[in-house]
């Protein structure tokens, strides 16, 4: 089979093994984001397999790359992927649903922290000779209600931390689970209106996209922090920066936004109490291995007709 990797850049920092990636057939590994779609075509030929990061794959790029069995996506989200029009081409597209649950849980709960601590500021403050703490307040998280929005791996590693650190948790979830001790399952407008922290653990549909939003936020906590390590898409920014701008919300920490990079417009950037890192959450070399080797799995069990992970 001929296998091409797209924007493997945005997997690998030339640190992963990929031994098993390469053993897969005639392999092609292109490190860039290609910019167009006519790119896209260009490096896809004539390949078989192909596996991606971030690039679009729409109908336009599956009609001109006739010879595509087979789109492996190298993230959990596949949105980038025009999933419907695949299955209509007999085309199988995967995915990798478990890989960083625990270093995504963890960056959620580093936000929370750096919004309640900023130890980075403070520690800078000193390297230039100050020596007081009074521009940000403390937050003692103890016995404060986090919210998960989405129960799922990621959204239960970060509950877990939560806990430890002596929240009290409550969660909305299209699947509530029974059972799980120190969870209380409710209603998503229950959730928003007695957390003092909400995460965001869902992934980009059309039914979840801006769902915090203007309606939503009112129904918040005055002074509560949001944090998202899911889809930028899941909020509406404008919204969000008019209410951390008005003192509505206190803080976010978000590591995803609606377009990325992100652009010079966008208005959180100059929103107040508003960290934003570059999509990072999940990068962890364990987790980046872990999710390359999950996915040239996916590739292997194709080739021998059983098929794992498939999300059409």
């Amino acid at each position: 089979m001929k296998v091409v990797v797209l924007d493997f850049g945005n997997l690998s920092n030339k640190d992963l093994n990929i031994e098993a990636l390469n053993a897969l057939g005639d392999v092609t590994i292109y490190e860039h984001n290609p910019q167009t779609s006519k790119e896209t075509i260009e490096l896809i030929g004539d390949s078989q397999i192909v596996l991606s990061n971030y690039t679009i794959i729409d109908k336009e790029v599956i009609d001109a790359c006739k010879n595509i069995k087979y789109i492996g996506l190298l993230s959990t989200g596949y949105n980038t992927v025009d999933v419907k029009y695949a299955k209509e081409k007999n085309i199988v597209v995967t995915n990798v649903p478990v890989y960083g649950s625990e270093i995504v849980g963890q960056f959620a709960i580093a936000m929370l922290l750096e919004i309640c601590h900023r130890v980075g500021y403070h520690a800078e403050k000193v390297q230039e000779g100050e020596w007081s703490f009074w521009e940000y307040p403390l937050i003692e998280l103890n016995n404060k209600t986090m919210g998960i929005v989405g129960y799922g791996n990621i959204g239960a590693v970060t509950a877990n931390i939560a806990r430890a650190l002596g929240m009290k948790i409550i969660s909305y979830t299209a699947h509530p689970k029974e059972g799980i001790e120190g969870v209380e399952f409710v209603s998503l407008d229950e959730l928003y209106k007695r957390s003092d922290v909400i995460s965001l653990h869902l992934p980009l549909f059309e039914s979840t996209e801006k769902m915090i939003n203007k309606e939503s936020i009112s129904k918040m906590k005055d002074g509560a922090i949001l944090i998202n390590v899911s889809r930028g898409g899941l909020v509406n920014e404008e919204d969000l920066a008019d209410a951390l701008n008005s003192g509505k919300l206190f803080a976010a920490g978000l590591d995803v936004v609606s377009k990325e990079p992100i652009e010079k417009v966008n208005p959180l950037l100059k929103a107040k109490n508003c960290i934003i890192t570059p999509h990072m959450a999940w990068a962890a070399k364990e987790a980046r291995q872990r999710l390359l080797d999950t996915a040239v799995d996916n590739v292997e069990k194709f080739y021998k007709g059983h098929l794992v992970n498939t999300v059409n």
